[in-house]
């Protein structure tokens, strides 16, 4: 095939392309091909990194009917024997089947590396309003249930050749997770850095895991919890927000590195306290917070929020029309129609659900576009924080046989 017929080809031809040209290679060679994953190197990645993870809750921890925490071990009968390891600040995104509809979300993994060693993982889930899979799963687990997850994901970790000797971690509602994780293991020695915890709730009875953090605390002189309370004033408390004044009270002199995970509000208002205290981009640090709602906020928001639009989406090379509002993101809207695309992260980073826009109008918002500048030239977005401004169609990758 000539390099210009190759160009015009679309993703699915080109996987084609390739697929039948490494069958015709080894086909033709007279050597017995040997199997990748009897190569160590290959089978340690393949442990390291599978590409999906069955799993079944094992125990239910509630703090409240919104807010539980599940024990997930492995699921030996389909074929995960052991946990994949992990760096404390990873998450596992977790596929949920409701009404014959697949939806995916990232849950950030609560329990300490050393944890898996012991068979388990711990995730929290806070019930979301208007939150299709947390509600589902906090009404509907049980001990038994059986989950699909991805193998541990995300950035959101301590990395002593970029990261300050430092963590100053900004923590709101469920965002304690990664950090619970991260306290624990620099308490079991798995990690070397120091961690300063400002953890915002409405009220001390809010603050999960607070108790547990204090023992840690109380026993290592690495890791610090500041409580900050909004709605109530306690002593040993801050009262208010985390603002800038109130990090600087509690950081050390020279360099700090700052975590932060939480709802969007609470990126909102900590980014432009962050800005104030003139740290370097490097040592500043975002976990996710799930989808992106109310694009109409951002002044350069261009649409009209009430529009509904035809979406035209290209799945392994089969083509669907499916309705798309002007206020839904492109990925919920495909998983609304049942067409179960991939994704990861829902918050335009992972690049899990990278797909080409071939016609029409988005709006990405600046704080969440992921994407590299030949994704932006090349006309490439991340559905999961895309919204449309008109009728557009796109190509999606395929989603992988193992999910």
């Amino acid at each position: 095939m000539s390099k210009s017929k190759i160009s015009k080809l679309s993703r699915l031809g080109l996987i084609k392309v390739i697929t039948k040209r490494l069958g015709a290679i080894h086909k033709g060679s007279k050597e017995t091909t040997k199997d990748l994953y009897a190569y160590h190197p290959n089978a340690l990645a393949r442990e390291l990194h599978p590409s999906v993870q069955h799993l079944i809750v094992k125990e239910i921890k509630p703090f409240s009917n919104d807010m539980k925490s599940f024990i997930l071990a492995p699921d030996p009968e389909l074929g995960t024997e052991r946990l994949a390891w992990f760096s404390a600040g990873n998450y596992l995104s977790i596929a949920a089947e409701i009404q014959g509809k697949v939806f995916k979300r990232p849950y950030s993994i609560a329990s300490s590396p050393a944890d898996t060693l012991e068979g388990f993982y711990m995730i929290t889930v806070k019930r979301v309003d208007g939150g299709i899979v947390s509600q589902y799963i906090l009404d509907n687990w049980q001990v038994g249930q059986k989950v699909t997850a991805s193998a541990p994901l995300g950035d959101f970790t301590y990395e002593r050749l970029r990261d300050a000797s430092t963590v100053i971690g900004i923590a709101g509602g469920s965002g304690i997770t990664p950090f619970r994780s991260l306290a624990k293991a620099i308490y079991e020695g798995d990690e070397s850095c120091s961690l300063v915890l400002l953890y915002g709730s409405r009220t001390l009875a809010d603050a999960a895991f607070s108790d547990e953090i204090s023992e840690m605390a109380a026993k290592c002189d690495k890791i610090k919890l500041v409580n900050v309370l909004s709605n109530e004033e306690k002593e040993g408390c801050e009262s208010g927000f985390i603002t800038a004044d109130l990090i600087k009270k509690y950081a050390p002199a020279g360099d700090y590195s700052i975590f932060m995970c939480g709802p969007q509000a609470m990126y909102n208002f900590a980014d432009k306290e962050i800005e104030k205290l003139g740290i370097r981009r490097k040592f500043v640090r975002h976990e996710l917070f799930g989808e992106y709602f109310h694009p109409e906020r951002n002044a350069d928001y261009g649409g009209n929020i009430e529009d509904t639009f035809t979406l035209t989406v290209t799945i392994a090379g089969v083509t669907t029309k499916i309705p798309c509002n002007a206020n839904t993101t492109l990925l919920r809207a495909m998983e609304d129609a049942g067409l179960n695309p991939p994704s990861d992260c829902r918050s335009g980073r992972c690049g899990w659900c990278h797909s080409q826009l071939l016609s029409g109008d988005v709006y990405v918002p600046a704080s969440v576009d992921g994407r590299r500048m030949a994704d932006k030239i090349y006309g490439y977005i991340h559905p999961c924080c895309t919204f449309p401004l008109s009728d557009l169609a796109i190509d999606v990758p395929p989603m992988p046989k193992e999910h």
